[in-house]
């Protein structure tokens, strides 16, 4: 069926749209005056995002991110908020609803959940496009009732939003609480390390007193280097008074030697003019002589004398120098001793900041998340209560009637096209030649009334036999 056909049927067929529009709009009429009034209240909440904690101080991620919002909404609308309300306002103890609940579902399972549902049921949670207000709405047949379940909604999402950010932070808190006994038995048991290794070992600033026995050493160094110098020099010295006592240097430099040998030269001197001018037998010969071998025997012990001091210098100069490498390599085993020393020294009291560091950043992580588990602010806050409103919401009679006219237009529509469908009939000449595939040569109209008058109008004149036949053919 084209769609001129189907005009034609709805133009025939008008009464039938007619009627049907009237008794839907009628019905309607009828059923919304018979629903009782409704009434809705609403609450705004507004949510805050200042990006920093109150409690801590630090900086927060900013929370309106494209599903935080889709998130409060569902928090608003799940079951545990619906029980929380059905607690607030002891929907659950009212013998009323008793007896509603056990007459609906027979006495079946939990009152507050059935009640939850029906609460879930008639709330409207409604956020907004472009800021972060989000609008809760309740519908019922009580003003009172509708705004105290509207108010309780809010409530009860607060309270929720607290303890949904509370409760990780006390488990955490919890956790922290073990974690911090464990951490201060570490740390007091590296401190009870220290402390026993500086009592064995004597040891309360390894590096200061590394830094004196290094020096020591460093000093010990520098006498052994100078003793080896002297000792070099001696050596030499005492090899050459042993191979030639008067060319040596501490005999030939020794002032009490030199004045002997001058006074050796003049007792000569003296002897020689004596045996010249006197015989041997003379006492002035023999007393000459015996000064002469005096002078020169003390000469000669007084060089053998020199020449033995050399060698006790050099003597004590290597007895010096064994001394002190002897000192020298105890000393670098004492300083090798305490750098193992202040390594493990060192090794422990890392081990006891580390233990230190871990324990207060525990406690103070303890101290921050205990904070934020008594915090009871929530980053949500309520911008209009519900009140009881004076006019109901519903139900809309302008509304419905509107819709019952689109509704019987339709409906009526529908009936005209099926009784068409069930009783076709020819509705215009293009009809005609489409169902038989015939041309069409004429249209006979029938008699119209006239309008004018109330009369009849005049029969149009016969047709003629040739006209009759020209149809037919």
């Amino acid at each position: 069926m084209s769609l001129s056909q189907l005009l034609l049927a709805m133009r025939a067929r008008y009464r039938i749209i007619l009627l049907t529009l009237l008794v839907t709009v009628a019905a309607t009429a009828i059923i919304t005056s018979m629903l009782p009034k409704t009434y809705t209240a609403g609450v705004a909440l507004v949510v805050n995002y200042k990006g920093i904690d109150p409690v801590t101080g630090l900086n927060q991620p900013v929370a309106m991110m494209p599903g935080y919002i889709a998130t409060q909404v569902d928090i608003i609308k799940s079951k545990s908020v619906a029980l929380r309300v059905v607690d607030d306002l002891k929907l659950a103890d009212s013998p009323a609803v008793r007896e509603q609940f056990a007459n609906a579902t027979g006495g079946r399972g939990n009152i507050r959940d059935w009640l939850s549902d029906l609460l879930l049921n008639k709330v409207d949670v409604i956020p907004s496009r472009e800021s972060s207000v989000i609008n809760i709405s309740f519908k019922g047949t009580d003003p009172q009732f509708v705004a105290a379940v509207a108010n309780s909604f809010a409530a009860s999402y607060l309270a929720l939003s607290v303890q949904l950010r509370t409760d990780p932070v006390q488990q955490a808190s919890g956790y922290i609480t073990t974690q911090i006994k464990l951490l201060r038995d570490q740390y007091e048991q590296a401190q009870s390390r220290l402390t026993k290794y500086q009592e064995e070992n004597n040891i309360y600033s390894a590096d200061n007193r590394l830094d004196i026995e290094t020096t020591r050493l460093n000093e010990l160094s520098s006498q052994l280097v100078a003793v080896q110098s002297q000792l070099m020099d001696a050596s030499s010295r005492r090899r050459q008074a042993e191979g030639n006592v008067s060319a040596s240097p501490d005999v030939l430099n020794n002032p009490l030697i030199q004045g002997m040998r001058s006074n050796l030269a003049a007792a000569e001197a003296k002897f020689a003019d004596t045996s010249q001018r006197l015989a041997p037998n003379h006492p002035q010969y023999i007393a000459a002589k015996s000064e002469v071998d005096k002078l020169r025997s003390n000469l000669e012990e007084q060089t053998r004398v020199a020449s033995s001091s050399v060698s006790a210098s050099a003597n004590i100069l290597q007895v010096r120098e064994n001394e002190l490498r002897a000192a020298l390599a105890t000393q670098k085993t004492k300083v090798q001793a305490l750098n193992g020393a202040r390594d493990e020294f060192n090794v422990l009291t890392n081990e006891m900041d580390n233990a230190r560091r871990a324990y207060e950043m525990a406690a103070q992580r303890f101290n921050q998340t205990s904070l934020e588990g008594q915090s009871k602010q929530a980053d949500i806050a309520v911008l209009t209560a519900a009140t009881e409103p004076l006019n109901a919401s519903g139900p809309r009679v302008m509304i419905n009637v509107a819709l019952s006219i689109l509704v019987g237009i339709v409906l009526g529509c529908a009936a005209v096209l099926v009784l068409e469908l069930l009783d076709q009939r020819v509705r215009s000449a293009n009809h005609l030649g489409e169902a038989f595939g015939l041309p069409v040569l004429g249209v006979i109209d029938k008699p119209r009334l006239s309008t004018r008058y109330g009369k009849r109008a005049p029969t149009p004149p016969p047709v003629s036999g040739e006209s009759s036949k020209a149809l037919q053919a």
